[in-house]
Parts: C-alpha cells; sequence; structure tokens
C-alpha cells in the first residue's frame, strides 16, 4: 500500500513537470531517489525521488550549492549589463541584437547555456532561443 502511495506522489511531480525546468527536476529526482534507496530501500527510492524533484525544481538549474558561486563568478567578471525594459523572469525572451552572450565556465557543467547580465542580474540563457532559464539573484 505504501508504494502506491508513493507512485502517487511520483505521478502528481511528473505532471507538474510541464513548467518547470527540467534540468533541476532531473537532477533533484536522481538524487533524492538515491539518498532515499540508501536510507529505506525501493519505497525510499520512490518517495525520496518525488521529493528531491520537487527540490530540484524550486532551486532551480545551478542548484543551492552552485548557484551562489556562480553569482559570485559572474558578478566577479564585471560584465556590462543589458538594459531591458521590465523584470525578467524565467522564460523572457531577450532580443537579438544588444545583448552579449558569455561561455558558461566549465566547472559549473551546464554545456548547454550561456549567461549574461540584465538589469544588473547575472542570468542563464538558452543559446539557440535567447530564452532567460534562471536568475540568479
Amino acid at each position: 500500500m505504501a508504494w502506491k502511495i508513493g507512485l502517487a506522489a511520483v505521478a502528481a511531480t511528473a505532471a507538474w513537470t510541464g513548467t518547470v525546468h527540467a534540468q533541476g527536476l532531473e537532477r533533484g529526482a536522481r538524487d533524492g531517489a538515491t539518498r532515499g534507496e540508501m536510507i529505506a530501500g525501493p519505497l525510499g527510492a520512490v518517495v525520496g525521488g518525488a521529493v528531491g524533484a520537487a527540490v530540484g525544481t524550486a532551486n532551480g538549474i545551478l542548484g543551492i550549492d552552485r548557484r551562489e558561486r556562480f553569482r559570485i563568478y559572474a558578478t566577479g567578471e564585471r560584465r556590462p549589463s543589458f538594459a531591458y525594459p521590465g523584470r525578467v523572469t524565467v522564460g523572457t525572451i531577450l532580443p537579438e541584437d544588444g545583448v552579449v552572450y558569455y561561455d558558461v565556465p566549465p566547472e559549473f557543467a551546464l554545456p548547454s547555456y550561456n549567461y549574461t547580465v540584465v538589469n544588473d542580474h547575472p542570468v542563464l540563457v538558452e543559446p539557440r532561443t535567447r530564452r532567460v532559464v534562471e536568475v540568479i539573484d
């Protein structure tokens, strides 16, 4: 019976993923499942995966542990800030002209993304679409 509850939690989390960051979700689910299995076996893996997915999504692509290090790195680079009218949020598509994109250093293991600074905040950007995937506050 308990495994059915765990599966229901996983199903609910999976249904919610359409509007969240896939990488944070996947990493959180994987880490949660591993830790849950170590503590409570297969049922722990199911529940840990669901909880880890939710936490991973809330922490974004960088996660809590790397987010502050990335903010310090990007701020220390002193890149010029692009002035964007209005608030920049996840999903904002940046304009084709005027924005300069930079490679994310290999230590952050995000080869699919670039970063830039918008309204004095570093942001991770999907380079092909210019869509903001994470705003670093």
